[in-house]
């Protein structure tokens, strides 16, 4: 009985030792391999974050044409600071689309 129980155990153990082996052979190259997807931008990664820089400039320039308007029609009822105003938005405006070139 005693061989037959040793026999079994011997098999088992036989298993487990190999997985534990084969778990640590790889564990290197699995720590590698999620190292370099960790590093690396994937296309699709770097379209993401360029659309969302894009619409931060979009929504950026709006609300600047947007507070141009509202100097342009104080400055148009007489408001002199206004238009100056006005005129640093234009120009802020004309650098945020220079810089998007």
């Amino acid at each position: 009985m005693r061989l037959i129980v040793s026999a079994v155990l011997f098999v088992l153990l036989q298993g487990c030792a190999a997985s534990m082996v084969s778990n640590v052979v790889t564990a290197p190259i699995k720590v590698v391999s999620k190292t370099a997807d960790v590093l690396t931008t994937s296309q699709s990664e770097s379209d993401e974050k360029r659309g969302r820089e894009l619409r931060k400039r979009e929504e950026a320039l709006g609300k600047l044409s947007r507070q141009r308007a509202k100097a342009r029609e104080r400055c148009a009822d007489g408001d002199k600071d206004a238009c100056e105003r006005a005129a640093d938005l234009s120009d802020q405006i004309e650098r945020e689309q220079d810089r998007a070139r």
